[in-house]
């Protein structure tokens, strides 16, 4: 295959439909290796007729990866190539939104100003716009403040009224597929994975930014299959060697009655009979039965699984790039070819990453990936490799076009602390879920 180039890419974001990558993809572990799909609502699997080529008839499919999930994946790869230095290394930053949570960490109890509220029971680190589940529009962002220059107390980054917001809430106020400049300055995944403003100042009414990048990765030919349940205790604790009772702490369990609750509103015994089972000790029986009689979710096999990407070109061109209210075709283009270079680079990163879609769902791609560039209707453009290394290589060409037309984005990534509300709502948090064992 030849390798494809920016000139590629800038005559298919001008002229063309789409850039495409079909991949065949089989477990890691081999042909008719088991896989396991996610379990949806009521503990099921997506499983659905499609037609596809090769099969005359309908064929079942099973659901392995959905659209959102591989958009978090692949946004999950570039913030990995950032916090390695894979892009920085090659002359390529990506911008960046950090909310930090790690003043709030204080184990050891070193920071006296720091009361117990507002101390984190567990860490949290950073959450970037590249982890946040709504990248920039997400409410853990729009719940933090940013120092701003001369401003010591800052300002929240998002506001109801536009006076009491930051100068970045300000511009976010304003974009639009008319005018996309902001998002490209500060968080350009926002514009090629789709975003909704809708935790914002207007609410339902924020700006709407379509899906120009989509993926799914399905199971074809999907077969169930059934899944055993047992456990060897070392300690061979027998299931009549209780009850166990809750003690009077609420913190454990023991055998003394006497040490036992004394709260009758509240259970006497650990779980519904205080067998050492409750308290997950003793042997587990093998079977092939769930405690409603049904199978358990025992995964599939597949003949393949087939993942489908595909970067809208349509999409792109609807953006426009105005620079101090003027806008240009060559402007637009550029950073156009910017966004469909970063998908590639996305994609690119995350099929060579390994997709480890969960535990025991390991694909690997059966062939080497190649990108056909439609432009011409009734015709599929020749299929072009494209390598991590190279796509890095194109995400840098486009950004210095770009630099050139006078647009250019966020080089350093831009600091957020949380707001006091959002860091003791997190430590209540983290307080309940210490308290109930981590269930919801």
């Amino acid at each position: 295959m030849a390798t494809l180039t920016l000139k590629n890419i800038q005559d298919a974001v001008r002229d063309g439909a789409a850039a495409r990558c079909r991949a065949i993809l089989q477990p890691a572990g081999g042909e008719g290796t088991k896989v396991f799909p996610p379990t949806y609502a009521g503990a099921v699997y997506a499983i659905e007729k499609r037609r596809l080529p090769n099969f005359t008839e309908p064929v079942d499919c099973v659901l392995l990866d959905s659209v959102q999930s591989q958009a978090n994946r692949m946004e999950e790869v570039l913030q990995q190539a950032i916090d390695y230095e894979t892009l920085k290394k090659a002359g390529v930053s990506i911008p960046l939104i950090n909310v930090d949570f790690t003043p709030f960490w204080d184990p050891e109890h070193k920071d006296e100003k720091l009361s117990d509220e507002m101390r984190l029971l567990e860490p949290v680190g950073n959450v970037s716009s590249l982890q946040a589940p709504h990248r920039i529009a997400d409410a853990i962002l729009r719940d933090s403040v940013v120092d701003e220059e001369g401003d010591d107390k800052g300002k929240p980054f998002r506001a109801k009224k536009e006076s009491d917001e930051s100068s970045y809430g300000q511009k976010l106020r304003r974009v639009s597929n008319a005018n996309a400049t902001a998002l490209f300055e500060l968080c350009p995944t926002a514009l090629l994975f789709g975003m909704w403003d809708s935790t914002g100042p207007k609410g339902g009414l924020g700006a709407k930014f379509e899906r120009a990048m989509v993926s799914e990765i399905v199971g074809v030919a999907a077969s169930p299959g059934v899944r055993s349940s047992s456990r060897i205790d070392p300690l061979a604790i027998r299931l009549d060697a209780g009850p166990l009772y809750q003690t009077a702490d609420g913190n454990g369990w023991t055998l003394d009655a006497a040490q036992a609750k004394k709260d009758k509103s509240k259970p006497l015994f650990i779980g519904k009979d205080g067998k050492p089972s409750e308290a997950n000790h003793g042997n587990i029986k093998p079977d092939l039965k769930d405690k409603k009689g049904q199978p358990f979710h025992g995964g599939v096999t597949i003949s393949h699984a087939d993942q489908t990407t595909v970067i809208s070109f349509a999409a792109l061109r609807r953006l426009r790039f105005p620079v101090k209210g003027e806008q240009t075709a060559e402007r637009n283009l550029a950073a156009q070819t910017v966004l469909a270079a970063l998908g590639l680079c996305a994609a690119t990163l995350a099929a060579e990453s390994g997709l480890d879609l969960r535990s025991r769902c390991l694909l690997w791609p059966t062939e080497t990936l190649g990108w056909e560039l439609l432009v011409k209707p009734g015709k599929s453009g020749d299929k072009r490799e494209l390598t991590s290394e190279t796509a890095i290589t194109l995400l840098k060409e486009a950004l210095d076009a770009a630099t050139k037309q006078g647009l250019s984005w966020r080089e350093e990534p831009l600091k957020l602390r949380p707001s006091d509300d959002l860091v003791k709502l997190v430590v209540k948090s983290q307080q309940f879920a210490i308290q109930s064992g981590g269930e919801e």
